[in-house]
């Protein structure tokens, strides 16, 4: 695992606490169904990788799981969403990304599409 700098730590450790207790409402409907061993896979939320906070973590396959908001449509965070994105797959890690209105107007199939994948 590939931990935070020790001088960023404790900042990215407090901002992953704020993202917890203010998540969006698709990263609360897929909490719902993730948090309980998902089909036997357990997932952390605000997980800090690196210098990142990802927004779910299941360390099986080392898939994270970004929900992403209307923002991140934006040119300027797409291509912070995209460098992150590198980084993440360098340090051996699947990223999946799912909008918060694929999350609820179907979980179901975002559900199937992050089991899919976990158990390839």
């Amino acid at each position: 695992m590939t931990y935070a700098s020790p001088d960023r730590y404790g900042l990215l450790k407090e901002y992953a606490r704020e993202n917890r207790n203010n998540m969006t409402l698709g990263e609360k409907a897929l909490w719902s169904s993730l948090r309980h061993k998902f089909l036997g896979h357990r997932f952390y939320r605000q997980y800090i990788i690196a210098d990142y906070i990802v927004d779910f973590l299941c360390h099986e396959g080392g898939v994270i799981i970004e929900v992403d908001g209307g923002y991140h449509s934006e040119p300027r965070q797409a291509e912070d969403d995209e460098l992150r994105t590198q980084r993440l797959e360098q340090l051996g890690f699947h990223v999946l990304r799912f909008s918060n209105e694929e999350i609820l107007e179907n979980i179901e199939d975002v559900e199937d599409r992050i089991l899919e994948f976990i158990e390839k």
